[in-house]
């Protein structure tokens, strides 16, 4: 097992190849991809308040103003040009995600008479409601270590403008629900159907949000009635809505638990109910997907982001058994997730190993198998101040 300093050293060496790889520092072509570069911006300021090294918070603020020019505006294959808020370039400085951020996928968008292809459409860009929400944690995250108000302002620009236009009241059952993915300029749904775990997604980050806006006595703007709706939304479904087979949303589950629960003991009380659901969801689901004994699959039948998004909130987990006594939580089903996370290290020992990282599988999903092993090995950054550090 990896001690903090071997971790620290590797999740460096990623990171700093990581800036070359995608232009944020050389003359490379920019790749810039909204869910990547999110956790690059958890991965440097992890770095940053961990080593107390400079470099570490100007490679964070300089790759946020990077994915704004970038993914804040329209790509140069499909005939518009300028920012995709429609803002004027001074005035998009100031407001750079109030139109969205594109996702950065390889293709255009489809055209609104090009015909549906779920499998081509993996593919194409526009804009997912479940990145925005990582983008706009990634932000907030930027603000709590800067503490410059701005990029708490852009957050939560970004979660009231995804809130509209993914938001939407169905006509089969009257509730409220959550389109997987919209248009470049979120004027029509892409792709309908909704997210497994989008609304648990938006109530954790909104809450947080909404927390960073109270404390930091900004007068910035309210996200009151974004709570409401995905809180509702939440409460409509049954915990095993949330089972899942995919060892990202089973992190997701993992991750969000953990988020509730630390916003819980920071005084928002509305989401303590959905904790214990939470669990139960990602125990049952955890029991499933392990039965299907992965971890002696050879690593070109294996993705590493999918399963370093597990390995990253099994370590996220650990840090709920320290406040669990002081919430509701089932003591019995905290035990039994906390006896799975010991596999997170051998996902990790996995992936680190050189030979692993010459199959396909890494090779094809580079960027983002890098940034995810990277927060895994230091996953600091990715899950904010808990209530111990208060």
């Amino acid at each position: 097992m990896l001690n903090l300093e071997e971790r620290l050293d590797i999740s460096k060496r990623i990171m700093e190849d990581f800036a070359h790889l995608t232009g944020l520092i050389s003359d490379d072509r920019q790749e810039r991809y909204l869910w990547t570069d999110a956790f690059a911006i958890f991965n440097f300021i992890g770095l940053y308040k961990l080593t107390h090294e400079e470099r570490f918070k100007e490679l964070a603020l300089l790759l946020v103003d990077k994915v704004h020019r970038v993914l804040g505006r329209h790509r140069g294959d499909d005939g518009r040009s300028g920012w995709i808020s429609g803002l004027d370039d001074e005035e998009a400085k100031e407001h750079p995600t109030i139109g969205g951020l594109r996702i950065g996928k390889r293709l255009p968008e489809r055209r609104p008479d090009e015909p549906y292809d779920p499998i081509l459409e993996w593919e194409r860009d526009g804009q997912y409601y479940h990145y925005l929400t990582k983008w706009m944690l990634a932000l907030c995250r930027v603000y709590q270590a800067v503490n410059d108000i701005r990029y708490l302002r852009w957050s939560i620009e970004l979660a009231k403008t995804a809130h509209k236009a993914f938001v939407y009241t169905s006509d089969v059952d009257g509730r409220k629900h959550i389109y997987w993915k919209m248009s470049i300029d979120l004027s029509r749904p892409l792709v309908p159907q909704e997210g497994q775990h989008d609304a648990l997604d938006g109530l954790a980050t909104y809450a947080e949000l909404q927390l960073a806006e109270q404390n930091a006595q900004a007068n910035l703007s309210i996200l009151s009635a974004e709570l409401l709706d995905t809180l509702q939304m939440c409460k409509e479904r049954d915990w095993s809505d949330w089972v899942t087979d995919d060892p990202l949303g089973i992190g997701e589950l993992l991750c969000i638990s953990y988020r509730l629960a630390n916003l819980t003991l920071k005084g928002m009380k509305e989401p303590a109910d959905l904790i214990n659901p939470l669990l139960e969801a990602a125990y049952i689901s955890l029991r499933a997907y392990l039965s299907k004994d992965f971890i002696y699959l050879p690593a070109t039948a294996r993705l590493a982001f999918r399963e370093l998004g597990l390995a990253i909130d099994l370590h996220v987990i650990e840090n709920l058994k320290d406040i669990s006594e002081r919430l509701p939580i089932s003591q019995s089903l905290l035990e039994g997730i906390l006896r799975f996370t010991a596999l997170a290290n051998r996902i990790e020992e996995f992936w680190l190993h050189l030979k692993n990282q010459e199959a396909n599988s890494w090779s094809m999903h580079r960027n983002i198998n890098m940034v995810m092993l990277a927060t895994s090995l230091i996953p600091n950054g990715y899950l904010g101040e808990s209530i111990e550090q208060h």
